[in-house]
């Protein structure tokens, strides 16, 4: 796991290549040209929160209508929703999933225009879907997925800015801002403030971690990173969701971890901090600035739709110490394997 996190820098270059930038400008440029009137994701685990940072994404810059599908609703229950305006995009690092495969069939018998994003370019995903895009990830050797996650949200943002700009290419001072993310991601990965932080929560019961608009997907793949190598028990909730009730669960024995990022998204947490340190809550903020009474993971501040690269880094450092800390085997999670096959 170690050493998948660290790769993620040498991830985004690879992918920001020529080739595979290039690759991935064609596939944007021929959904631009077919005009899709709504946009559905379907993915199941990691994958699931790369596809809703897609979803904020597709709303916020090409202003179409997105949402996850649930994939039983064909599999189990035999339904073919009509999609014939859509773009299906099924995402998943193997590419494996039969339930996956089976909603992106059904939605190409329907009319829908469909892609596969995923790691493994032979896979039985890609073998149904009409477009394809590689993350060019690498082998992943630890169960928990940490880079194959963060080249799905680079794949992604250069798949919908590339949909935005008409042709497929990336505008330049777009490109330039992406072409800076080696560099900041090797800069966050070199902090080694999770590791020292990690011996505070070793007895932690639960935890909370909390974000909204593009930090959202970062904070529910920070409580599945926690929860499948320290066994924690970790619930995710928007920032404007854990003011609706859960806020009650928090006190000085519930830590939170709260993704707080510098655009809409991050300054809404304004309403959500405060609240928090009223229950006496021990706080960790994931972001560019300091929060009063607040401990922070360190990260560059970069547009907000840049951020989810940056921010899950340090919580994936912060998982893979925990469960050492607390004498688990974050390379082997009891009960699971790399692919997971649903129907």
């Amino acid at each position: 796991m170690a050493a998948d996190i660290d790769e993620q820098p040498a991830g985004y270059a690879r992918l920001l290549s020529a080739a595979n930038a290039a690759e991935i400008a064609r596939v944007a440029a021929v959904i631009a040209e077919r005009r899709p009137r709504h946009v559905v994701f379907t993915a199941r685990g990691t994958s699931d929160h790369a596809a809703l940072y897609g979803a904020y994404l597709t709303e916020i810059r090409l202003g179409l209508p997105a949402g996850l599908a649930s994939p039983s609703v064909v599999t189990l229950f035999g339904a073919r929703p009509d999609l014939s305006d859509a773009l299906v995009v099924g995402v998943s690092q193997s590419g494996g999933s039969p339930d996956l495969a089976e909603v992106l069939r059904a939605a190409r018998a329907s009319g829908a225009l469909t892609l596969a994003v995923t790691n493994a370019p032979d896979s039985p995903l890609v073998d149904v879907a009409e477009l394809s895009v590689d993350i060019a990830a690498g082998h992943e050797r630890a169960v928990a997925a940490t880079k194959t996650y963060t080249a799905e949200l680079l794949a992604l943002l250069m798949l919908v800015e590339g949909v935005r700009a008409g042709d497929g290419v990336l505008p330049t001072a777009e490109r330039e801002a992406l072409d800076a993310l080696p560099e900041l991601a090797a800069r966050t990965l070199a902090d080694d403030t999770p590791a020292q932080l990690a011996p505070r929560y070793r007895f932690a019961r639960q935890l909370v971690t909390t974000g909204r608009g593009y930090a959202y997907p970062t904070a529910r793949e920070a409580a599945l990173k926690l929860m499948e190598t320290s066994y924690l028990p970790a619930l995710a909730f928007s920032g404007a969701d854990l003011l609706h009730g859960p806020l009650a669960m928090t006190d000085p024995e519930v830590p939170v971890l709260a993704v707080v990022g510098s655009g809409p998204g991050g300054r809404s947490m304004g309403e959500v901090l405060p609240r928090l340190g009223e229950r006496r809550a021990d706080v960790v903020v994931v972001g560019s600035a300091d929060v009063p009474g607040a401990t922070r993971l360190a990260v560059p501040e970069v547009d907000e739709r840049y951020a989810p690269l940056l921010d899950i880094l340090p919580m994936q450092r912060l998982a893979l110490a925990l469960a050492l800390t607390r004498g688990e085997d974050p390379d082997a999670p009891r009960g699971l394997k790399k692919v997971t096959a649903t129907m």
